[in-house]
């Protein structure tokens, strides 16, 4: 179960706030929730609403096909920020003339998903199973390197 919130056009650099969704990337929703609450950044506020209404999503798709969900056990998968468009403005500047001014926008993108940890214990059995098999994939893989590596003798140059 995945779930995404996307809240674009938020009046901060992009810049300020990849310092803090650097933070909670990877995190379990709580940890992260915890982590935004008590960040001094101002961008913090509004990654706090993108991710709250990313674990509303998904509760409301659980609700929808009629499955449990457990918030705790939420982890958050992907977290980025984009550039949004720039406002451009002027201000005065001395003997006349206007500076410009660049107020910038940004696109907070977050995911949440089901915790990858008990996901991956069932299917561990097969793993091994296929770290069994590795060695002998390897050693059809440098075959093949060997004759690439033939096939790339050096060519005579030719005379213009």
């Amino acid at each position: 179960m995945e779930a995404r919130a996307i809240q674009t056009a938020v009046r901060q650099s992009a810049r300020k706030m990849r310092l803090v969704v650097d933070q909670i990337r990877g995190r379990s929703v709580p940890e992260a929730d915890a982590i935004l609450r008590f960040s001094k950044k101002v961008a913090a506020i509004q990654i706090r609403k993108v991710l709250k209404s990313a674990v509303a999503n998904a509760e409301r798709s659980a609700e929808r096909q009629n499955e449990r969900l457990d918030v705790d056990t939420l982890t958050v998968r992907y977290a980025v920020v984009n550039e949004g468009p720039t406002l451009k403005r002027f201000t005065m500047a001395a003997m006349g003339r206007g500076t410009p001014i660049k107020k910038r926008t940004s696109h907070v993108e977050i995911r949440v998903g089901a915790d990858a940890a008990k996901a991956k214990a069932a299917p561990a059995p097969r793993a091994e199973a296929a770290k069994a098999k590795a060695p002998k994939a390897e050693a059809k893989a440098e075959k093949p390197a060997k004759k690439a590596a033939a096939a790339k003798k050096p060519r005579a140059k030719k005379d213009k």
